[in-house]
């Protein structure tokens, strides 16, 4: 589990359809096995060293998500697995991502900028609700049928790889974990149902 809080951008070593290497911060002592988030998705450590750490990468996970456009040199956003007990600054992220979305476009609005990203029909989001795009923790700000947008500040802009990319790039993007569940309804949990057991 992750929170959206991007911890370093580093540069991707060399990447395959098995495996991905990444420089990592010189500080980071990462053991096998380990979590981390790139790109905002979840990948397990197979190697490490210090400064640079090696991952696995499934093929399911390596085509379906932005891994498969990254290349030596790409900028990666890095985040490690959720502490117990430390502070949930962003939002509960899973680094599983549900898709890849195209960057529609970036434009200024005061100190922020206004990204606009592509929407499937069936996309699990509200306004002002969370979204996790290459796995940086941010607010819808506004839903259109095809697309929508989020405003990001100036500390977010500058501290992720988000700065790098250019309208048509893809970013994986992951729905709030909360707002799946919430729109989850199984089989006989209906109004009457809730009602009835004494939820409502």
């Amino acid at each position: 589990m992750f929170t959206g809080i991007i911890e370093a951008v580093e540069k991707v070593l060399a990447v395959s359809p098995a495996g991905l290497e990444v420089h990592v911060p010189p500080g980071w002592l990462l053991s096998k096995g380990e979590s981390v988030a790139v790109n905002g998705v979840c990948l397990t450590a197979a190697g490490f060293k210090a400064g640079h750490a090696a991952f696995a990468v499934s093929p399911e996970t390596f085509s379906r998500t932005t891994l498969r456009f990254l290349k030596a040199g790409s900028p990666v956003n890095l985040e490690r697995a959720l502490a117990v007990g430390a502070r949930l600054g962003g939002h509960f992220v899973t680094g599983h991502a549900d898709c890849a979305a195209r960057l529609l476009s970036v434009r200024n609005d005061g100190n922020s900028r206004i990204v606009e990203i592509e929407k499937a029909a069936d996309a699990v989001m509200v306004e002002k609700g969370s979204v996790a795009l290459d796995g940086i923790s941010l607010t819808v700000c506004e839903i259109r049928p095809a697309s929508f947008k989020t405003a990001v500040i100036p500390h977010t802009w500058e501290n992720t790889a988000l700065k790098y990319l250019k309208p048509g790039a893809f970013l994986n993007l992951e729905y709030d974990i909360l707002g799946k569940y919430a729109s989850y309804r199984a089989p006989g949990v209906t109004r009457d149902f809730l009602k009835e057991n004494g939820f409502i």
